[in-house]
């Protein structure tokens, strides 16, 4: 018998094999294959049956677990881990999902129950805290108005800087009240330090593996679809763009105790642009004189080849420590890690779980040299102590500039940090970088850090209300330049103060031919060492809060820029003084008033 191709199963080939086979196979062997054949049918169709049952229970439960419907909340003092959710919101979107990307700002608490998948991507801010853009929904969560969350299924990014005691800490807060309000995870939160794009990476490929597994495939969802901007930069973070220096300028006069840099940088060829409220990243290098004395005291040959990072790249152990890895900074996590490293018993002791106090003194103001001076070298080689270190992180700076003003240009303002501590000088990475070691012509590889929670109003009629101290000028200085090339009406008002008068008035010919060109309504300074009783800008908020309060009645917005722990912790408190004094509130009113202003983005701060 001879198989035919027509209306057969079998292709051509097949056909062939099968004519080669069947003639050739004895009784047995085809009373064999017979009952293999069966047996292999009958367990198909089990099988069939079994995933398809399977399939339909899993797809039952997911369904009612999992939807497409993703809600991203964020909680930004800087704009890092707002550009984090909508990057994660555009690559969920194209994936097929519906997708919310909302400053926790912007979201009603109310409506968390009414989604079903919330991912939370939030920084820490200070000592603990939250962003300001989070404190509304933060204080919500965890008061008694805080809703059953037991059909909620979520995940956290939490974003900090592990030199700081509380680490994470905004993140942990909200993982762990969201568990205790009944929601379910999807993944584990994962805790960020400053080297962030890796961690965030493996986080989201996590929570995407879940959701893809998880969610009912429905082939009626539209994936949302925007037009990309023109001449999109190619140049971002984890690519910065060489800006050559175009100008170094020293704002301070002869005999001032500070220096403060002006700094003007190109972005010819990188179609990088950017708003007044931006920061710039800048990646610096450590000071190659610390570096060798630092390879002095570890005894390591300069010129050991170390691997830098995950994908292999290798160089010298010197360049290593000068362009790579953090050194200036020590962290609870960096101890523990060299604790590991070393025989020393006193470092073994500092980094036990006792002695956490005493950890936390250490710490302060001390840097991998002190650290290794300390406790002496370790039992280990170049590349198992280069693996400890974390990536030296960039440094952000306010934008001291208009795009509008400069374009292919941005501005700092940047000041030198130089101090003593524990019997040794030290300096700031960057600003000594700028001070001591930049000069026009040289590169610095940077990138925009977008802000959009310091922004000036789009109205531009609206009156706005400037305080910032020192370097804090600088954000005011792009204000200003905006709004004079928009010729906008708005009345703006500028509290600056520093040390001196004569030597520490930064930009004051600018500032004076604004007020003189009616583009700056009004400026008040401070200068704290010109007399015996220090004068601050939260002095003359003070003497003018008459007019100051008239100014937030007529819906003026308020702006911050400068020194977290002291200087906007003491305006803060003056606002409220005001409101207080001139509209005739209770204190708890008056913080109210202060606080329904944070909500609706009238008081805005970038405080470092």
């Amino acid at each position: 018998m001879q198989l035919q191709v027509t209306n057969s199963p079998f292709n051509q080939e097949q056909v062939e094999l099968l004519n080669q086979l069947l003639p050739n196979l004895t009784a047995t062997q085809k009373i064999w294959l017979s009952g293999y054949l069966t047996a292999a049918q009958s367990s198909m169709v089990a099988e069939n049956e079994t995933q398809a049952t399977a399939s339909s229970q899993a797809n039952e439960a997911n369904a009612k677990a999992i939807s497409k419907e993703i809600t991203i909340l964020y909680g930004s003092q800087t704009g890092t881990a707002q550009g984090i959710a909508e990057s994660k919101g555009k690559a969920l979107t194209e994936k097929g999902f519906n997708v919310t990307v909302s400053s926790m700002n912007d979201f009603k608490p109310n409506n968390l129950k009414k989604i079903k998948n919330l991912l939370i991507v939030v920084s820490t801010h200070g000592e603990g805290d939250p962003p300001d853009n989070a404190i509304t929904f933060h204080e919500f969560l965890h008061g008694k108005r805080a809703p059953k969350l037991d059909e909620l299924n979520f995940s956290v990014l939490s974003l900090g800087d592990s030199s700081y005691e509380f680490f994470c800490e905004t993140g942990k807060e909200f993982d762990q009240r969201l568990e205790e309000l009944g929601a379910t995870r999807i993944t584990n939160r994962v805790d960020c330090d400053l080297d962030y794009d890796e961690p965030s990476e493996e986080w989201f490929n996590d929570v995407l593996a879940q959701l893809s597994v998880a969610t009912v495939e429905n082939p009626g969802l539209q994936t949302n679809e925007s037009s990309a901007p023109a001449a999109e930069s190619v140049y971002s973070r984890t690519n910065p763009f060489k800006a050559e220096v175009l100008d170094i300028i020293n704002l301070n006069g002869r005999g001032s105790d500070k220096q403060t840099l002006h700094i003007e940088l190109s972005l010819e060829g990188s179609n990088l642009t950017y708003q007044p409220g931006d920061a710039l990243g800048i990646y610096p290098e450590n000071n190659p004189n610390l570096v060798d004395i630092l390879l002095e005291a570890l005894n390591f040959s300069p010129e050991e080849i170390v691997t830098v990072n995950k994908q292999g790249d290798v160089r010298s152990l010197r360049d290593a420590l000068i362009s790579n890895f953090e050194i200036t900074v020590l962290t609870k996590p960096l101890l523990e890690q060299a604790a590991k490293l070393s025989s020393n018993k006193e470092l073994l002791e500092l980094v036990s779980t006792e002695n956490v106090d005493k950890l936390k003194a250490y710490i302060y103001g001390r840097d991998l040299l002190d650290l290794v001076q300390d406790f002496g070298t370790f039992s280990a080689s170049a590349q198992d102590f280069v693996n400890i270190l974390r990536k030296i992180p960039a440094r952000l700076y306010s934008i001291a500039s208009s795009y509008s003003a400069n374009p292919d240009e941005v501005h700092l303002t940047i000041g030198a940090v130089r101090y003593e501590s524990n019997n040794r000088d030290r300096e700031g990475v960057c600003s000594i970088l700028c001070a001591d070691r930049l000069q026009p012509g040289d590169t610095l590889p940077i990138y925009i850090q977008h802000n959009q929670n310091f922004k000036l109003p789009e109205n531009p009629e609206t009156p706005i209300i400037m305080v910032g101290p020192g370097t804090g000028i600088a954000p005011f200085r792009a204000f200003m330049q905006e709004r004079e090339e928009l010729g906008a009406q708005g009345k703006s008002w500028l509290f600056f103060g520093d040390q001196h008068f004569v030597t520490d008035f930064l930009y004051q010919t600018e500032w004076q031919n604004l007020i003189k060109d009616d583009v700056l309504t009004k400026m008040d300074v401070a200068f704290s060492r010109d007399s015996e009783k220090k004068v601050y800008v939260q002095h003359r908020m003070l003497e003018n809060s008459k007019e100051l309060f008239s100014w937030l009645e007529e819906g003026a917005v308020v702006y911050i820029c400068g020194d977290e722990k002291h200087m906007a912790h003491d305006v803060h408190k003056t606002l409220i003084d005001i409101v207080e004094k001139e509209g005739n509130l209770s204190r708890e009113k008056a913080e109210e008033y202060i606080a329904s202003m944070q909500q609706t983005k009238r008081y805005q701060r970038d405080v470092y």
